[in-house]
C-alpha cells in the first residue's frame, strides 16, 4: 500500500485539521472534530445537515459552506457517524428554523440520523437519497444506494435554503429532486482502505465492475472491460429506463470520478455521455465534471442524470461557496 498518511489511526484527523485551515474563510471544526460547520451562520434559516463515512470526499464536508450544508459529520472511512456527531452539528448551526439531515441510503447512516433526531430535541425532518439505479439491494443497503446524486440535493436544497424556504418545504423539494434523479456507477480497479492496506475487490486487467458502488460493493455483474462509449450507453440505458424523462426533457449530467480516474477520461465520458443524450431527444444543459463524490483511491467514473424543470435550473445556478463547489460569489 502506497498512501501519503502518517498513520492510519490518524488519517481522518489530519485530513479535517487541513480542510479547516485551508478553508479557514468559510469552515469551523466542531469540538473533537465531531463535524465541519459553516463559519458564519445565517439567523432565521433552516440548517442542513449531512454526513457519511469518510472517504467519499469532497462529499460532504466539502459543501458545507454559503448555498450548501451548514454542517457535516464525517465518520471514520466507510463507517457512518454516530448519533452524537448529528447532536452536536444540529445543537451548533440550528439558528431557530429547524434541521433537515440529507442522508444516503446506507442502513447505518439511515439508523444512526433517524436515532439523532429522535434524541436531539428539535425540530429536524430528514431526506434520504437513493438514486443508484444499479441493484435494489446491496451489501449495506434495503432499496437503492444513495450514491452521487446526493451532491444535486445538497445543491439545489441549500440555494432554497438560503434564499428562506421553510423547512417543510424543503424535505418537499429534496424528496422531489431525488425523484428526478438517476445515477450508475463501474469500477475498473478497486480502492484500499488505509486500515486494511490491501484493495477491498479485485479485478483482473480486463474486468470492470458495472453498476458498483461507493464501497466498492458489488454492482449488476462483472464484465469486460468495453469502450468509454459502450459503458455510457449501459450505464444510460439503466438511467434512462428508470427515469423515463420524456423526448425534449433538460436535465442536469454529472460525470463523476471514483478518485483515482483523470479528467481526459471524465470529459471523454461527458462527450460520450452527451452524444447519447442528444440521440435520445434529451438536452443536457448543465453539466458537472470531476471527483466529487469518490471511493478513496478507485479507478471509475458514475453518470448522475437529473431532469431539471425553471426552479431546479435557478436553484443549481444560485451562488455557492464551499471548499469543492464555488461559483456566483
Amino acid at each position: 500500500m502506497k498512501k501519503l498518511i502518517n498513520s492510519t489511526d490518524t488519517v481522518l484527523e489530519e485530513s479535517l485539521d487541513g480542510l479547516a485551515a485551508a478553508h479557514a474563510d468559510i469552515l469551523l471544526l466542531g469540538v473533537e472534530r465531531k463535524f465541519v460547520r459553516r463559519r458564519t451562520l445565517k439567523p432565521g434559516k433552516v440548517a442542513l445537515i449531512s454526513g457519511g463515512g469518510s472517504g467519499h470526499e469532497p462529499l460532504h464536508a466539502g459543501f458545507v459552506g454559503i448555498g450548501m450544508l451548514d454542517a457535516a459529520c464525517p465518520g471514520q472511512v466507510f463507517t457512518s457517524p454516530t448519533p452524537d456527531q448529528m447532536i452536536e452539528a444540529a445543537e451548533a448551526v440550528d439558528t431557530g428554523a429547524g434541521v433537515l439531515f440529507i442522508v444516503k441510503n446506507y442502513e447505518g447512516d439511515v439508523m444512526n440520523f433517524t436515532m439523532a433526531a429522535e434524541m436531539a430535541g428539535r425540530e429536524i425532518v430528514s431526506v434520504v437519497t437513493n438514486d443508484d439505479v444499479a441493484v435494489e439491494k446491496s451489501t449495506y443497503t434495503t432499496g437503492r444506494r444513495g450514491v452521487a446524486g446526493t451532491l444535486i440535493v445538497e445543491k439545489m436544497v441549500g440555494a432554497a435554503a438560503e434564499k428562506g424556504m421553510p423547512l417543510a418545504a424543503l424535505k418537499a423539494l429534496g424528496d422531489h429532486v431525488n425523484r428526478r434523479t438517476r445515477s450508475m456507477g463501474v469500477a475498473l480497479l478497486p480502492c484500499t482502505v488505509p486500515a486494511a492496506g490491501r484493495p477491498n475487490f479485485t479485478l483482473t486487467d480486463n474486468e470492470m465492475e458495472m453498476g458498483v458502488g461507493i464501497h466498492g460493493e458489488p454492482g449488476r455483474r462483472r464484465v469486460p472491460l468495453a469502450s468509454a462509449d459502450d459503458i455510457a450507453a449501459e450505464m444510460l440505458n439503466a438511467i434512462l429506463g428508470d427515469l423515463a424523462p420524456g423526448k425534449g426533457s433538460e436535465v442536469m449530467l454529472l460525470v463523476n470520478g471514483f478518485g483515482a480516474t483523470p479528467l481526459i477520461e471524465l470529459y471523454l465520458m461527458a462527450n460520450s455521455a452527451k452524444r447519447i443524450l442528444d440521440g435520445a431527444g434529451i438536452a443536457a444543459t448543465r453539466f458537472l465534471t470531476g471527483s466529487y463524490v469518490t471511493s478513496l483511491d478507485m479507478a471509475g467514473v458514475s453518470i448522475t442524470v437529473s431532469v431539471l424543470d425553471s426552479q431546479a435550473k435557478e436553484l443549481w445556478d444560485a451562488p455557492v461557496h464551499t471548499a469543492a463547489l464555488r461559483w456566483g460569489i
